[in-house]
């Protein structure tokens, strides 16, 4: 048996797989079966108020799971296989554990690009739901080594695809009202959302949670974080970026894309060393730069 045969065959006994994306390793389970999603939430010690992204194969495959006004239409004929999730009204007889949807009324869908993500969607044949594969708030995994640091043995199979190549998760945009609203910013940057649509993004409504990644303290490494440091200070463990220089730079030329790429990665390194704090370089307020520091701010932010 192949690994992707065995990688399936796990998911649909009702097991969890990690494999690859290309924003960051994904914590498989078969979406229609609520145990298996149940082990997603106790696997990574996650909230059960914190929804899940169902993943799936093309477009078609979302209709029969929710409804598609013009905007998500629009952006998923544009962006889709890609790093955008879309938060949509569920269907009437969608067959997606409510669990997934922390039991609202809504559902987060995306059509991966990784071709080993779309192979194992396919020999599926059924929604994926699939998290970080990482304890919860905890660095993201870009690499199958982060999976087994992070779960050990909570994972049945690891589906090796190699390093990720966007580095962050997905973009959330949701659509459940009349105006598309930025969730989470991510591996799509807001720019090409925003022209693509003809319109701005807007801020979230407060309220439930729809999707991943909105809680306030999240991809948060061991040690201390300080950010948009303009200069380094002994003791601290240092993530570069630009002129900026330590021995672990994000980009050396200043590209937030390589930088994207980079981050988790490095995060893990430096968490790996055991230093106290880890002092990050400043980074720019652009395209993928906003998930970049979206990212560095829930990781920083104080631990409950």
């Amino acid at each position: 048996m192949t690994d992707m045969e065995t990688a399936a065959t796990i998911l649909l006994g009702g097991g969890l797989v990690a494999f690859p994306t290309e924003t960051v390793y994904g914590l498989g389970a078969d979406a229609t079966d609520d145990r298996a999603v149940a082990r997603i939430y106790a696997a990574k010690g996650r909230p059960q108020f914190n929804p899940l992204i169902s993943h799936v194969t093309d477009v078609e495959d979302a209709f029969a799971l929710a409804e598609f006004p013009a905007a998500a239409l629009t952006l998923a004929a544009r962006f889709w296989p890609g790093p955008l999730t879309l938060v949509l009204p569920r269907k009437a007889g969608c067959p997606v554990s409510l669990l997934a949807s922390a039991g609202l009324p809504s559902i987060a869908l995306r059509v991966p690009q990784h071709p080993l993500a779309l192979e194992l969607l396919r020999a599926v044949g059924r929604p994926v739901v699939a998290p970080s594969a990482n304890p919860s708030g905890r660095i993201s995994p870009t690499t199958s080594q982060h999976v087994r640091e992070g779960l050990g043995d909570k994972v049945d199979f690891i589906l090796d695809g190699g390093p990720s190549a966007v580095g962050v998760e997905s973009t959330v945009v949701s659509l459940l009202d009349d105006m598309p609203r930025l969730l989470r910013a991510g591996g799509l940057a807001r720019e090409k959302i925003e022209d693509a649509l003809g319109q701005k993004l807007q801020a979230p409504v407060a309220g439930p949670l729809h999707a991943p990644g909105q809680l306030e303290s999240h991809y948060a490494p061991r040690a201390v974080m300080r950010l948009n440091a303009k200069e380094w200070r002994e003791g601290e463990a240092r993530l570069g970026f630009g002129a900026l220089d330590a021995p672990l730079n994000l980009s050396r030329t200043g590209d937030v894309v390589e930088a994207a790429a980079n981050l988790f990665a490095m995060l893990h390194q430096l968490d790996n060393a055991n230093s106290s704090t880890i002092a990050v370089a400043a980074i720019p307020e652009m395209g993928l730069g906003e998930a970049i520091n979206d990212r560095l701010k829930r990781a920083a932010a104080p631990r409950a």
